[in-house]
Formats: structure tokens, C-alpha cells, sequence
């Protein structure tokens, strides 16, 4: 199709990258165009750094000037030559060891915000921290977590997101709704850190008022949506904004990207009453105060971890004949909306991928037409849900281009049994998600079978005509984010190590490095003295390497190396010959006691599953527990699990949930999966 009318480049210098999304509109497009469909056969690793963790990376790294501001895992942040690597500095914010246990998805930071000479990061134990560009000394450091306020009896709050900065506002949202958590999101003064406003996402139990400016809104409208006895009481509701945060300066508004109820378990969570706003919605207010206009939800009722938190982006685009300024978002529940960026007002939504939850999107009103069937919480069966909670799309960002006019996805398919637990209570540590927590199988054969059903690939999107152009299938699910640039091209990180470039009007793949690590993050591109380099963070992370299990170590076998890849023509670095697969096994000479074991399966899949992986069976990212030599020894374990040995690793204490016949109940489990 044509290029239509495109704005969304007007607020950056071309060789720079100066936000998350290179511009307001968070397109993730680039006119760059040195490195094109012709040139691409001369592109080379330029420079390289490593990262002092094996852990998860997800950030986009930030270009001003020639000198690029990154964070890492642990919410580290440093600034380096954008042409060289040297680095200029480096800040640790010293997130305590124990915070790991209070997130769903490894320690992982998405990056900073840039304004005016200051760096701006969250952190993952709940601060926003304002740094000097030029020296990287600490200006000023703000508690995110709103202590006085009605915010569940667990308080699991984290942060992972990277801010946004809008009218000298610094805006910031937080995650936990895994663990039980309310959502806010806040906007603190650029210069000073003062708080300006507060907007909570979740009303408060007993439509009690917050002294926030969602006082007013959350009482008229979002709390009739919950029942006034249910489990989100205590729960917190969830809602949290955990990625998702885009302002256009073209209508003036902020867009919240809000998260799913806590617990999943739409009984337990609201008794199976009503939509329960603002969860996996999509909310706008205005920048400088706060202040609600509109909002849209895309999945009422939420029990799938349907988030809309997904990246959103600004288009121009003609709509039914017409131009009209838009958001679009491709959420987790497999279709990929379409409304008026200044009224919220809905055009459309088509799926993008295959789902089986919804018969299809009422035209009018873009409401879902639930299947009944998928409503598990309320029939008590078991529902095989498509997509799955890791949604058809996750937070690995798309991206635009205006040469096309294609947004390119890097969707997925990971199907998932839902069920209610019957038995469900809210744990002060570990997930609460109110579901059956059996894992997947452990015979291979079967897991084999399950694999055939997981999927991903690159989708281009048409959003004019509402359908895919092209897709390139991949090996795995849950690969990284996109970048499409001038050069007509289309970058692409993969779960399976290789960085890949592509013809942005056809898919053709054009380019490969293998960077000896599982792919996340999203790649960038920039310029120095007239040469165009690609940078990208590598390392496996986030939700399904941790919790996928076998699953997925399918097609991934590699452990991580967590690094910083920048390339350019001609490049002719070169990274080191190193280990490339994961933990090796060793057999135990324990033996356990059956009965124990299936105790401690139960326990194992309630406070360890969301770090180690299911069934005992790690993703690649952190240590496989079935070959730990902590099972070697009753006390040895003990420390470990509940007198908290590693907390200083992010293995935190689980003494307040675990008694020691549980910590040992859990000990004969691993012995029998070491078996």
C-alpha cells in the first residue's frame, strides 16, 4: 500500500534515539538509511560490552548527542561513547537481593527516560531516580509506592517499565498483580521529584477515596463494575501499568496501558460479577494533572491475563475513507484494536492471530462476545485457552513503517489450560493467581505433542485493509522486539540466538548473527559522524523462559550471555568462544520419600514455578533446581530456602510461608525430578 500522512518523526533529530520509542508516537521507525536492503551484506558487530549478570535483558537503549544512556538487569543504569562503547559512567541503584521474589519475570529494567540533561529510571524495588547526563550523580530519588493508600494486603510492587516524560512530568507506573497488587500510576515533577498526581486504576475497597484525582471516576464508574465482597478485597484488584505509557502531544494525552485483575480468578476476584474497570484497559488522562478523559476496555471480566499494557503507537491513517489520528494495539488477547486517539472512540478490531476465547468484537461497541465455555472460573472445567496468558503478543515492542505502511508484530501462539483452584487463598509470598497450578507433563513424548502447538513468527500487519501482508515463521515463541528502519529493512532479535534483519515489503531475510544467547529485547539504531550503527541487548528473559519449564527449552537450549551488540558496516568485531548450552545434570544420591515429594510438588508450584520454572525445569535463565547441590544436604537447603543464603542473589527468604517440613517436602520433590 501507499505510504499515508506520518508525523511521528517531527519530534527527534534523525540520528538520534532520545525516547523509548524514538519519537511521542512510539513507532520505533527510523529514517536512517546507510544500512539498506543493497548495504546490509557488509553489516558487522562493531563493538560489543558485556553485562555483569547472566540475567534477562529488555531495554532500549536511549541516544542523545552521540552518547547512549542504557539501563541493565538489577535497574543499572550507565552512558557510553555511542561510537566507541568506552563508558562514561556507571549507577547502581543497589535494588535489595529479596525484591527478585516480588516480581513475576526476572529482575529485568526496559529502560530510562531522557529530558533537559537528566536520566530518568524506575527501579525494581519501587523508586524513580532522576541521574545528571554528563556524570551520572544522582539528582534526586522519589518512593513510588503510595504507603497511605488502600493498596491490598500483600503490596508485591515493582517496577520494570521505563518512564515516560510529558509537559515536565515524569510518569511511571508499577507491576505486582501477579502477587496481589493494586494499580496506580503517578506523575512527579521533572526538576524536583515532587509528586504531582496520582491516578489509581482499581477502585479502593468500600469506593473508599484515595485524596488522588481518580477519586472521582473510580466512584462513578469503575467500582458499580466489581462486587463489594469479592477476594480483590485484599487481592488489590490488580490493574497494575506495568509497561505500556505513551503521550501525543497531538491530543495532549497520556494512554495507560492497564494490566490484568488479581487473582486471574474472575470468581474468587469479583464473586463473577461484573467488568471490573479499569482492568486490561486502555486509559487516557492529561499529562500535567492527571486528570481522566476516556477509556476503552478491551477484555471485560478479565480471567486470562489478557493485559493491555502492550506497547500502543500513534498512527495517521485513512479509516474508512477518511484520515484519522489513531492508537492501535496489538494487546495479548489476539486482536488488534483500533480507536480515535482524542475520543477513545472504537473503530475496529480483527484478529490478528488465532483466539478462541471470543466468537468475535461487537462493531459498534468493540465489546467481545464471550464464549461461554471460556469463562472457567465460573463452569469449573477446564478451558485450553488460545491464546494463553503470554497472549498472542507480549510486551516485546512492534514497530511502523511508513514505506509500507505495515506495523510488524512479533506475535505468538502459546495455548494454556486454565482451571480453577478450588481451593484458592492468597499467598503473602509467591503468585496468586487463583488457578490449578499443575504443570505440564513431564514425559517428553507428551511435551513434544504440546510443543506442536507453540508458535511465533513476524507478522506485518496491514491496519488499512485489517489483515496480514506476510509473516516469517520462526523456530520458537517469545522472540524480541522490532525496529524498521529508512533502509527498508526490519529487525528482529529470535528465543534461539540469532539477530535477523528482513525486506520490509516482503519478509526476506537478508541478514544473520548468532549471538550466542537467547533474544528479547528490542533492537535501535542511531548515528555518529555519519555512520549508522544497530545496537541491541541480548540475554533470554521474562515470563516464559523463567516459567515455561521444558517448554521452553524445546527449541532452546542455550544458556544466557547478557550483553550490549552494537553493529555497523563494515564492523569487524567478534564475540569470544564461549559455553553455549545450559546446566548440565548431576545425578544426586539422595533418594526421597514419594508421599513428600507429592506435598512438595504442590508448594514447589505455588512459591518457586514463577522464578525456576514449571515442573522443576528451568527456562535457561536461572539455576535448574532438579541439579542444585543445596539437595544434598537437609540443612544446606534450609539455608537456603528459608534462612535466605543467596538473598543477596535474589533468592529471597521463605520463612514467613514455609515451615521446615514444607522446605524439606519441596527438597524431596527436586530429588525426585533429579531422578
Amino acid at each position: 500500500m501507499s505510504s499515508v500522512a506520518w508525523a511521528g518523526d517531527s519530534t527527534a533529530k534523525p540520528a538520534d534515539w532520545p525516547q523509548h520509542g524514538r519519537t511521542a508516537f512510539e513507532q520505533r521507525y527510523s529514517p536512517l538509511d546507510q544500512i539498506n536492503t543493497q548495504t546490509i551484506g557488509r553489516l558487522g558487530l562493531a563493538w560489543h560490552q558485556d553485562f555483569d549478570t547472566l540475567r534477562g535483558q529488555e531495554a532500549t537503549p536511549l541516544v542523545v548527542d552521540g552518547v547512549m544512556y542504557t539501563t541493565t538487569n538489577w535497574s543499572k543504569v550507565e552512558a557510553l561513547d555511542a561510537a566507541t562503547g568506552r563508558v562514561l559512567w556507571r549507577y547502581d541503584p543497589r535494588v535489595p537481593g529479596n525484591i527478585a521474589g516480588r516480581g513475576c519475570c526476572d529482575t529485568v529494567n526496559r529502560g530510562a527516560a531522557f529530558q533537559d540533561g537528566r536520566v530518568y529510571v524506575g527501579t525494581f524495588d519501587g523508586r524513580l531516580i532522576a541521574l545528571d547526563a554528563k556524570s551520572g550523580a544522582l539528582l534526586w530519588s522519589v518512593d513510588t509506592i503510595p504507603h497511605d493508600a488502600a493498596l491490598g494486603d500483600i503490596r508485591s510492587y515493582t517496577i520494570d517499565g521505563a518512564p515516560r516524560v510529558a509537559k515536565g512530568v515524569v510518569i511511571i507506573g508499577n507491576g505486582g498483580s501477579e502477587f496481589g497488587a493494586r494499580g496506580f500510576v503517578s506523575g512527579f515533577d521533572a526538576v524536583t521529584g515532587k509528586l504531582k498526581w496520582r491516578f489509581f486504576t482499581v477502585p479502593a475497597p468500600g469506593n473508599k477515596p484515595d485524596h488522588a484525582v481518580s477519586d472521582k471516576v473510580l466512584a462513578s464508574v469503575a467500582y458499580p463494575s466489581w462486587s463489594p465482597t469479592g477476594g480483590w478485597l485484599h487481592s488489590g484488584g490488580g490493574g497494575t501499568v506495568w509497561d505500556s505509557i505513551l503521550y501525543d502531544p497531538v491530543t495532549d494525552l497520556v494512554y495507560l496501558g492497564v494490566g490484568n485483575g488479581s487473582p486471574w480468578n474472575y470468581k474468587f476476584r469479583s464473586n463473577g460479577i461484573g467488568d471490573n474497570l479499569f482492568v486490561a484497559s486502555i486509559v487516557a488522562v492529561r499529562p500535567d494533572t492527571g486528570e481522566y478523559v476516556w477509556h476503552f476496555q478491551e477484555t471485560p471480566k478479565d480471567q486470562w491475563d489478557f493485559t493491555a499494557s502492550q506497547p500502543m503507537m500513534i498512527l495517521d491513517l485513512p479509516v474508512k475513507g477518511k484520515m484519522r489520528h489513531v492508537l492501535v494495539q496489538a494487546p495479548k488477547n489476539g486482536f488488534f484494536y483500533m480507536l480515535d486517539a482524542e475520543t477513545g472512540e472504537f473503530l475496529s478490531a480483527v484478529p490478528y492471530t488465532f483466539q478462541n476465547w471470543a466468537k468475535g468484537i461487537d462493531p459498534k461497541t468493540g465489546r467481545p462476545d464471550i464464549v461461554p465455555d471460556a469463562m472457567w472460573s465460573l463452569s469449573g472445567k477446564t478451558w485450553f485457552g488460545i491464546p494463553g496468558s503470554l497472549g498472542g503478543h507480549n510486551w516485546a515492542p512492534m514497530a511502523y513503517s511508513p514505506k509500507t505502511g505495515y506495523v510488524y508484530i512479533p506475535a505468538q501462539q502459546l495455548p494454556e489450560p486454565f482451571k480453577a483452584d478450588e481451593n484458592m487463598g492468597l499467598h503473602k509470598i509467591g503468585v496468586n493467581l487463583g488457578i490449578d497450578m499443575t504443570g505440564l507433563p513431564a514425559d517428553p513424548k507428551v511435551l513434544g505433542e504440546v510443543s506442536k502447538t507453540v508458535e511465533g513468527w513476524l507478522l506485518a500487519w496491514d491496519p488499512v485493509a485489517g489483515k496480514a501482508a506476510f509473516r516469517v515463521p520462526h523456530e520458537a515463541p517469545w522472540n524480541g522486539g522490532i525496529l524498521a528502519t529508512g533502509g527498508d529493512l526490519v529487525f528482529q532479535g529470535l528465543s534461539t540466538g540469532n539477530f535477523e534483519a528482513y525486506s520490509a515489503q516482503d519478509g526476506h531475510r537478508l541478514f544473520r548473527f548468532d549471538t550466542h544467547t537467547g533474544v528479547v529485547a528490542p533492537p535501535m539504531t542511531y548515528e555518529v559522524n555519519g555512520k549508522q550503527y544497530i545496537a541491541l541487548e541480548v540475554g533470554w528473559g521474562g515470563a516464559f523462559p523463567l516459567m515455561g519449564g521444558a517448554l521452553a527449552r524445546i527449541r532452546n537450549s542455550s544458556i544466557n550471555h547478557s550483553r550490549l551488540l552494537v553493529f555497523a558496516l563494515n564492523g569487524h568485531d567478534s564475540l569470544p568462544d564461549e559455553t553455549r548450552h545450559a546446566q548440565k545434570p548431576v545425578k544426586t544420591t539422595q533418594t526421597f520419600d514419594k508421599d513428600r515429594a507429592r506435598q512438595g510438588y504442590t508448594s514447589y508450584q505455588s512459591y518457586c514455578m514463577a522464578c525456576h520454572g514449571d515442573n522443576a525445569v528451568s527456562g535457561g535463565v536461572l539455576p535448574d533446581l532438579r541439579w542444585s547441590g543445596a539437595l544434598e544436604s537437609k540443612e544446606g537447603f534450609q539455608t537456603v530456602v528459608r534462612n535466605g543464603a543467596l538473598i543477596n542473589y535474589g533468592m529471597p527468604s521463605f520463612s514467613t510461608v514455609l515451615g521446615a517440613s514444607e522446605a524439606e517436602d519441596i527438597r524431596n520433590f527436586l530429588i525426585s525430578r533429579n531422578h
